[in-house]
């Protein structure tokens, strides 16, 4: 049984006219002015299929301009799959992603270079020396595979965190480009049994990364019913340039029928308009591109729409997420993927401050709810980020789960029948014939059966705020728990078969 996820009722920005103006203007920015490809498979692979293709002059690099007609784009949407099941070491816990209904599920991402770790240090009151405090402060680490395998671990036990998605960049001394895929796959895939998903560091060890999600998932054809592991390629640098390096990843990933995003992240001001119809014609157009290659490399390759549109601070060029215009062009993305069908992959709960905090919570709250109630069928950045996507903090992570917890109880559907109106009423009628008029003895079977949210997990008493230190206790019982570690002899044929991996993650 897969992850059910939270059935929504999909929040709306663009009118229907206004989704098929965006559609058509994406399609006119596909034909003029085109893309830019550094990719010659590419290049060859959309002029075989009938678009316009020439050599642009320049030096340093091979480039051709593309000009996609839309019978490419609309056969490709046509023949990408509308249901992508993403597996997992558990198939309880893999994700059927269905572009036709809203339900929505949170994973984690970036791969942040950072670890904030929160520590717990006594503070005395300068005016009264008596009053002695516990508060949290704060330790910036590099991402580790240790830390890696911790922020896994937590995925495993936190309720609301469906599927892992890299958190941490591994910067060991050990860790080389070489042999940094298949010890980040290795690790994430070790210390959960949801579903694993990563970008690529080198296409050469592509191979390497799926040999060992064969042997995990207990061999080809069982991979094939039970992927878990996929990929996100971001093939688009934006403005409309397609990249050498990760379109060659997205041709092999699809060519192979590996479940794949199509991420394009364009920043509103400087690398796409900053207005919500040109940022969202032109991200549009940018993922397009990508899964019609998938779709002309191998029919019917899993593809997910992969939207992650920023807005541009004025000031330095950051990228911004607590901003609303954050969340609107995430919304209407979420609103072009389901005109064609598409699982989306989207993006909420991002915070642009760096550590825990009021700011946190409130940017990272703002688009949890507003673009849960959109309903894409994968959010991704759920968990952990702060400093945009910089760093991943576990205590965060810690309080996401139980934020996003509450926003699926916000959003869930109502339950209203005639049977349920019957009782409610044979209610009202018992206790206004009471002397207390109070529904407390009809409380409990509520409580009990879930219905009614339980209070908050870290609240704080009294005039001193400890949510941090509570979420901290609550990270740190979690990091306590005995890992999901696979069979010993599963592990002992990967090491035995995949070459690169660091013999001291063997029991990690």
């Amino acid at each position: 049984m897969a992850r059910q996820g939270v059935l929504v009722e999909p929040y709306q920005r663009l009118k229907p006219e206004q989704v098929e103006q965006i559609h058509q203007a994406s399609l006119a920015i596909l034909s003029q002015p085109g893309i830019l490809c550094f990719n010659r498979s590419a290049a060859e692979v959309f002029a075989d299929h009938g678009a316009e293709v020439s050599p642009v002059p320049q030096p340093g690099a091979d480039c051709w301009h593309l000009q996609i007609p839309e019978k490419i784009i609309t056969d490709a949407v046509e023949t990408a799959p509308k249901v992508v099941k993403l597996g997992a070491r558990d198939e309880n816990n893999c994700l059927i992603l269905d572009g036709n209904e809203p339900r929505v599920r949170f994973a984690s991402g970036s791969e942040a270079n950072n670890w904030l770790e929160v520590d717990v240090d006594a503070f005395v009151s300068r005016r009264n020396p008596d009053i002695e405090v516990d508060v949290p402060t704060f330790r910036v680490e590099k991402g580790t595979v240790d830390r890696l395998a911790k922020a896994a671990h937590l995925c495993e036990h936190l309720d609301s965190w469906d599927s892992f998605l890299r958190t941490v960049n591994i910067q060991d001394d050990d860790i080389t480009d070489d042999n940094k895929d298949v010890n980040k796959f290795f690790v994430a895939l070790n210390n959960t049994t949801k579903h694993v998903m990563s970008g690529l560091t080198e296409l050469s060890q592509l191979s390497n990364v799926v040999r060992m999600s064969h042997i995990i998932a207990g061999g080809e054809d069982r991979f094939r019913e039970n992927p878990v592991i996929s990929f996100i390629t971001c093939v688009i640098k934006s403005p409309l340039q397609m990249v050498d390096d990760t379109t060659q990843t997205a041709i092999e990933v699809a060519r192979r029928g590996i479940p794949l995003v199509i991420s394009s992240s364009p920043q509103g001001g400087s690398t796409a308009p900053i207005t919500e119809d040109g940022m969202v014609a032109q991200i549009n157009a940018e993922i397009l591109v990508g899964i019609a290659l998938t779709q002309l490399v191998n029919k019917g390759a899993p593809v997910l729409y992969g939207s992650v549109p920023v807005r541009a601070r004025m000031d330095n060029l950051y990228d911004s997420y607590g901003v609303p215009e954050f969340n609107q062009y995430n919304i209407d993305c979420v609103q072009m993927a389901r005109y064609y069908r598409l699982p989306c992959y989207s993006t909420g709960g991002v915070s642009d401050i760096r550590v825990p905090g009021i700011q946190a919570s409130v940017e990272r709250l703002f688009s949890h709810i507003l673009v849960t109630l959109a309903g894409p069928q994968y959010i991704h950045y759920a968990f952990g980020l702060l400093e945009r996507t910089n760093t991943f903090c576990p205590v965060q992570a810690v309080l996401d789960d139980t934020h996003i917890s509450m926003v699926k109880r916000f959003v869930r559907q109502p339950i209203v029948t005639a049977d349920r109106i019957s009782e409610s009423l044979e209610q009202v009628r018992r206790v206004m014939g009471t002397s207390h008029k109070l529904y407390v003895r009809f409380v409990r079977s509520a409580l009990r059966s879930g219905e009614i949210a339980p209070p908050y997990p870290f609240e704080s008493k009294d005039t001193v705020d400890k949510t941090l230190l509570r979420a901290r206790e609550r990270m740190e019982e979690i990091l306590s728990l005995p890992p999901s570690h696979m069979a010993e002899p599963v592990v002992d044929k990967v090491f035995q078969e995949v070459p690169g991996l660091l013999t001291r993650l063997r029991g990690s």
